[in-house]
């Protein structure tokens, strides 16, 4: 006959590894979630069809050169097609954006004011539109938020994201008078703020003549 001493202990050391055993476990899916969760709350952004919305802002250092801007293509509310060509001889702010995209919302008042203050014959924030529903809902966001001073521009297409290498909305350029970018700048940011307005008054007054 066994010890019931010895079954005791036996049924002791059993029972404790079971419960070492359910404890890591439990232990080893908390991490994991906890890891998961992390992880895509740092990876990519929400996506409205192959387009990122960026968070972030990050004002972008000039560069060490101007670099010739790919052609581009889109319209204006009237159907007119444009490149940033028919630009060319103004500094203008380039800002890609979608109303789908909650920061590009929020930062569109301020290109608005920034237009209002700085545009004509010099200066032209275009803001362009990727929205793949079309120009009528551009059209009912710059109601929503009255806008008075922004053209709409457009491509529905959103051709614009790989000619440009644009990784996601908003993403904004600034393009010098002959046509070259000169900066890039990703995610929201306050465009009528008062060094921003003084930093582009500089690229205006210092803008270099159009190339022939």
């Amino acid at each position: 006959m066994n010890d019931p001493s010895i079954i005791s202990a036996r049924r002791n050391r059993d029972a404790w590894m079971w419960w070492r055993i359910v404890l890591l476990s439990v232990l080893s899916l908390s991490v994991g979630i906890v890891v998961y969760f992390w992880f895509t709350s740092n990876s990519q952004p929400q996506r409205e069809g192959d387009e990122a919305t960026v968070q972030p802002s990050e004002r972008s250092k000039p560069y060490k050169e101007p670099r010739p801007v790919p052609a581009t293509r889109f319209q204006d509310a009237s159907g007119r097609q444009f490149t940033l060509a028919d630009f060319k001889g103004r500094v203008v702010l380039l800002n890609i954006w979608a109303t789908w995209c909650s920061p590009c919302r929020k930062e569109m008042p301020t290109l608005d004011r920034l237009q209002a203050a700085l545009g004509g014959r010099s200066f032209e924030v275009v803001a362009l539109s990727i929205d793949r529903e079309g120009m009528g809902v551009v059209r009912s966001f710059y109601d929503e938020i009255q806008v008075q001073s922004l053209a709409v521009y457009i491509d529905p297409s959103a051709d614009v994201m790989q000619t440009l290498s644009i990784i996601g909305v908003p993403t904004t350029m600034l393009i010098d008078s002959a046509g070259r970018e000169v900066w890039r700048g990703v995610g929201p940011e306050t465009w009528d703020a008062p060094d921003i307005v003084a930093m582009l008054r500089g690229k205006i007054a210092q803008a270099s003549p159009p190339l022939k």
